[in-house]
């Protein structure tokens, strides 16, 4: 089970890609061209009739000249409790808490909870910095390709590929964990 992001969340989403898609002039084609999106799929999202993975708002932020934390309204000035932007009926989820943004660099902070069966895959295609990530209760499975990198409660770990990758629990268990991402601004 893979869950998605919340309706509201969608809707609020569409709406900022839209306003900021308009205050920099461009049409739907223009970004869809900026950002490797379709045409369609953006369309969707504006009208939050799609429920887009991380790797697609990466790339429409690219094309927007922004991040995907500032798409999702987290920053300065967010709640402390964060933004809910993925959860499963099994009850997982990941919560973007907070983020920073440079020239260069976005640094996202994020809390996730997995439990049962349930798997977050990850990892946009972009080359990035890498996932710092630290497990609070249970053990968190990292896995890529064939590789599989297991953290223990108390322990800390990185990620750092261009590959895609997936979190899960170990032996279905359950897990609770925070990550700070960092994520390479596109110019």
């Amino acid at each position: 089970m893979t869950g998605g992001m919340r309706p509201a969340v969608i809707e609020q989403l569409g709406d900022r890609i839209r306003a900021a898609r308009q205050e920099q002039d461009l049409s739907v084609g223009a970004l869809a061209e900026l950002s490797d999106v379709s045409r369609r799929m953006l369309t969707q999202i504006e009208l939050g009739q799609a429920n887009p993975s991380v790797a697609t708002l990466d790339r429409v932020a690219a094309g927007l000249g922004t991040t995907f934390a500032a798409l999702m309204g987290v920053g300065a000035d967010a709640a402390p409790d964060g933004v809910e932007v993925w959860s499963t009926d099994g009850g997982s989820w990941s919560v973007l808490l907070d983020a920073i943004d440079t020239d260069r660099l976005s640094v996202e902070t994020w809390k996730w909870k997995l439990v049962g069966a349930d798997e977050k895959p990850n990892g946009s295609g972009v080359p990035s910095p890498g996932v710092m990530i630290h497990v609070v209760e249970g053990a968190l499975e990292i896995v890529i390709g064939d590789e599989v990198q297991v953290i223990e409660a108390g322990g800390s770990g990185r990620v750092v590929t261009d590959q895609e990758y997936v979190y899960r629990a170990r032996e279905e268990q359950g897990v609770v964990f925070t990550s700070v991402a960092l994520q390479s601004r596109l110019t």
